[in-house]
């Protein structure tokens, strides 16, 4: 049976119920996704996957990252209960499929579909590599370091700063709204994936922030792609401080632990990252292995 389905013949005997029944069924049919809005007509959708942010005015629609394609679908069908207004633009901030894979669900809907070329290279290549690329929906524009169209009032601006979590992350400003969504070169007290494959650089991805709180101002919010079990998926430029000094202590660190003498085994059993305790759980691994090779490769 379809959920939609059961969720309106469910609602025929709801009334026979008592009330903690009523609210034991309620959580049972609750949608799995959720729409947060954030100021103006930008809000977001979070699911499974990276953050979604959207534009909703009158003059369309405009999407931030699609995480996979049931999300998305999920998503296409919201947005449509709030406006028949077309879907001017597709944003991928980074290629990864968490982002990108949903582009599928927007194929004859939206207008043009958006990354930097780095990004869309990216996505080729591992599309060819995992015989998939009857699954993509490919940017039909790039650009190399900024980008800016209005959609109605809104002003969205992308900025390519460097190599960080990939070669290809941009920042996505809507300028009125005054909302950067981060894409995943910010992971809010949640260890990152480092794409050394798809150029991925710590050294450079400090700095990338750097360029980035100097471009935003302290009334910016902040969308960010993934953050850790009890922490938001937005925030300030003093969540963005605070991952700049994790990524500065993953560096530290890992040079220490090479002039001790460490082997690289060895070293890949730490769990915790010194000076960031706000980062823990699983995954410390996979950005101790990235500076490791990043140290010891000079690359």
């Amino acid at each position: 049976m379809e959920r939609r389905q059961f969720i309106q013949n469910t609602a025929l005997t709801i009334g026979a119920l008592t009330l903690g029944q009523q609210k034991i069924l309620s959580a049972l049919v609750e949608d799995p996704w959720k729409i947060t809005m954030l100021r103006n007509d930008v809000g977001i959708f979070e699911e499974r996957g990276g953050t979604i942010a959207f534009l909703l005015n009158k003059k369309g629609i405009a999407v931030v990252d699609s995480q996979f394609p049931d999300q998305s679908n999920h998503l296409i069908t919201e947005l449509k209960k709030k406006t028949e207004k077309p879907f001017k633009v597709l944003i991928n901030t980074h290629h990864h499929g968490d982002h990108s894979s949903g582009n599928i669900s927007f194929k004859g809907l939206v207008e043009h579909v958006l990354a930097h070329e780095n990004s869309k290279k990216n996505q080729v290549a591992n599309a060819q590599k995992n015989k998939s690329e009857d699954k993509q929906l490919y940017p039909d524009q790039t650009y190399t370091d900024v980008w800016c169209q209005k959609v109605g009032k809104e002003r969205i601006c992308l900025y390519y700063f460097g190599a960080g979590h990939t070669d290809g992350d941009s920042f996505v400003h809507f300028e009125k709204a005054n909302i950067v969504h981060c894409g995943d070169l910010v992971f809010n007290r949640r260890h990152p994936y480092v794409d050394r494959g798809a150029g991925a650089n710590i050294k450079s991805w400090i700095q990338v922030l750097d360029k980035a709180l100097q471009k935003f101002d302290q009334d910016t919010q902040y969308v960010f792609g993934h953050a850790n079990t009890g922490y938001k998926v937005t925030g300030t430029a003093d969540d963005i401080k605070k991952f700049q000094e994790y990524l500065g202590n993953v560096l530290k660190f890992t040079e220490a632990e090479i002039k001790a003498g460490k082997t690289k085994e060895e070293f890949l059993k730490n769990k915790s990252i010194p000076g960031s305790p706000e980062w823990n759980g699983e995954g410390a691994n996979r950005p101790l292995d990235a500076a490791w090779e990043e140290l010891t490769t000079g690359k």
